[in-house]
């Protein structure tokens, strides 16, 4: 007979008379014991041993090959790596793409209305300049020009302060049609006191100015969105200098620094005011809301750039 099968012992060495109550299943004494443990395992195993298979389990089951085109397993788990690994991942840029997409608009956006504007500019100048009716009538009829020129002043203010007025539509377009209209005037009874030939090449000047100044603000790797406090400060001190240049009348050395400084002035505002429109990497930008704003910036540039060459080829040539 095997040991579990002996009879229990009669008594608890040591206690006299009392007898040991039978343990049904109990080992007998002297016999290993191990406790949470199956039978044939002997001692417990030392720390960091790993019994193979298991304790009564098979082979652990293959991993699980993710789905073809689906995430790997546990993917978007919190901690996972999954996202980490996966090539596809990092092309998914939804909100880049459509900041992008909405930046490119407003460029073409912003640059359609300057065309529109420069082209109603360019047709006025050279109806005042060579429809002659037209030149002798803004000539004696000084009234045009201040009107003109009123008109532009209270259009820039509302504009440039009245949030609604430049963003509500179509609000905003007809604010921006009617200054174009008093601003082309004002520039086409400036432009028909001077020669048609001085005229052509001041415009052509411009726009070779302009052209050129666009690209470098396009490909340049300076930040010019940041000056705008050095941009602020020249124009107050060119103002002072044209208030001053009022009382020294006929000097030609001091019109043709004046005219060349402001063209200076407002190349450096053009380069600025590009940088603000096209945004990405640099400091600051124009909200894509503010297509108006951004397209009478550039407008004023160009204008100015175009007003101050064109003084320079007419003191030149006095």
């Amino acid at each position: 007979m095997s040991n579990w099968q002996q009879p229990p012992n009669p008594g608890y060495p040591g206690q006299q008379g009392y007898p040991y109550p039978p343990q049904p299943g109990y080992p007998p004494p002297g016999a290993e014991f191990n406790q949470g443990y199956p039978t044939g395992y002997g001692a417990p195993p030392a720390p960091g041993f790993v019994p193979p298979g298991g304790y009564g389990q098979g082979p652990p089951p293959p991993p699980t090959a993710a789905p073809f085109g689906g995430p790997p397993p546990g993917a978007g788990m919190y901690g996972s790596s999954a996202y980490a690994e996966d090539p596809m991942h990092d092309e998914i840029k939804g909100f880049d793409f459509s900041e992008k997409s909405i930046r490119n608009g407003f460029i073409r956006k912003v640059y359609s209305i300057l065309m529109v504007q420069l082209s109603i500019t360019v047709a006025m100048i050279a109806w005042f300049m060579y429809h002659a009716p037209t030149r002798r009538y803004v000539h004696s009829h000084t009234w045009l020009f201040w009107v003109a020129f009123v008109v532009t002043i209270v259009l820039i203010i509302c504009m440039a302060c009245c949030t609604n007025v430049r963003r509500k539509a179509p609000m905003n377009f007809v604010f921006l049609f009617i200054f174009t209209i008093a601003e082309a005037i004002l520039l086409a009874t400036a432009s028909s006191t001077y020669d048609a030939e001085a005229v052509l090449m001041a415009a052509g000047i411009t726009a070779a100015i302009c052209l050129a100044l666009t690209l470098f603000a396009f490909q340049t790797k300076y930040d010019f969105t940041g000056c705008h406090t050095v941009l602020f400060i020249a124009m107050v001190v060119l103002m002072l200098f044209g208030i001053i240049f009022i009382f020294i009348p006929g000097n030609k050395v001091v019109h043709l620094v004046y005219a060349s400084l402001g063209a200076l002035l407002f190349s450096f505002y053009l380069i600025y005011d590009t940088q603000m429109m096209l945004g990405g990497k640099h400091k600051y930008s124009v909200s894509p809301e503010e297509y108006i704003f951004a397209a009478l910036n550039l407008y004023l540039d160009v204008i100015n750039i175009f007003m101050y060459i064109l003084a320079i080829i007419g003191s030149s040539r006095d």
